[in-house]
């Protein structure tokens, strides 16, 4: 049976994909997370706004009267971390057999350019750009939010051969319109859809803002597998679906969906690494009822563009449609 996928121009063992969290932040998971099947991983992100925040915390723990000493005391919290990071690329690289995919999260679009070189030396096989956009701004309007994800891929690509990767928010008033208008300006190698936000609760007790559910649930499978089979069809760039895949069946349900790879976290968190092999065999087991030899075989058979009712994956009124109530 040929699990094999390609994606970004990387050989890859199997569709699933690890992706950026803790269990991507050392040698020894890694090496662990491979055993099991892992196709790739991709590292745990390196946030731009907590390494500007811990250097700036360093620099106000030291009190100087010199400028000068406090700008080194932050330039110094930054390169450690930076460093730190780059350190587990090359170790990962010479463990290893599966592609490193490294990962940052963008909030500037200048920020990063030359971390991103450096990464690309230290051996990463691509480059994860895991740019959050939560329009909140009131008086920004949907062009000028979007424009960052233009701004941080062309400044990227300008200084990296590797392949770039864009995981990117649902939110926008013209989402297919804009993949496709990313795609078109061919510095994005693959599509993550989607990020996967920090969700605010409300604790009525304490009377404070908390944290809900941090693993996503099956059901979350819905958002990216519907835009998935929109967009496999309309665009020429890999696309790797990310949130609520829980086992097999849903790596199957993306990969029909025109999936080239799918990413799994919330699930390798409940049941631990083991079950890499079990959601493997899910889709083994699924393949050879139905006659499949390769993904390639089925990849996309349930896409917008190959089913025979693609209104399917644009109703959004269920009520009207589903429950009989006008």
């Amino acid at each position: 049976m040929d699990l094999s996928v390609k994606y970004m121009g990387l050989d890859l063992k199997s569709p699933l994909i690890i992706g950026s969290s803790g269990l991507t932040n050392s040698v020894e998971k890694i090496k662990e997370l491979e055993s099991f099947g892992a196709g790739a991983v991709v590292l745990k992100s390196l946030f731009e706004e907590q390494i500007l925040f811990e250097a700036d915390a360093a620099g106000k723990q030291n009190e100087f009267d010199y400028p000068e000493a406090l700008d080194y005391i932050k330039s110094y919290a930054k390169d450690d971390s930076i460093n730190s990071y780059l350190k587990l690329i090359e170790d990962c690289k010479k463990e290893t057999q599966i592609p490193i995919i490294a990962s940052v999260n963008c909030v500037t679009e200048g920020e990063w350019l030359n971390f991103a070189k450096r990464v690309e030396k230290a051996g990463a096989d691509a480059l994860e750009l895991n740019v959050s956009l939560l329009p909140t701004d009131i008086e920004k309007s949907s062009q000028e939010n979007e424009k960052l994800y233009f701004d941080v891929i062309e400044q990227v690509k300008a200084v990296v051969n590797i392949p770039i990767a864009l995981k990117m928010s649902h939110y926008s008033s013209g989402l297919a319109n804009l993949i496709r208008t990313l795609s078109w300006t061919k510095k994005v190698d693959a599509f993550v859809l989607f990020n996967r936000y920090y969700n605010p609760d409300i604790d009525i007790n304490s009377m404070k803002i908390t944290s809900s559910g941090v693993f996503s649930s099956p059901a979350d499978i819905a958002a990216s597998l519907r835009w998935v089979a929109v967009l496999s069809d309309k665009i020429r760039t890999d696309i790797s679906a990310s949130t609520g895949v829980h086992s097999g069946t849903d790596i199957v349900k993306q990969l029909l969906a025109g999936a080239d790879t799918v990413q799994v976290v919330s699930a390798i968190y409940k049941h631990g690494p083991e079950y890499i092999k079990t959601m493997m065999d899910e889709l083994t087991e699924w393949m050879t009822k139905k006659n499949f030899n390769s993904i390639e075989d089925y990849r996309g058979e349930l896409s917008y563009k190959n089913i025979n009712n693609p209104v399917a994956f644009e109703r959004i009124q269920f009520m009207k449609y589903f429950g009989g109530i006008e």
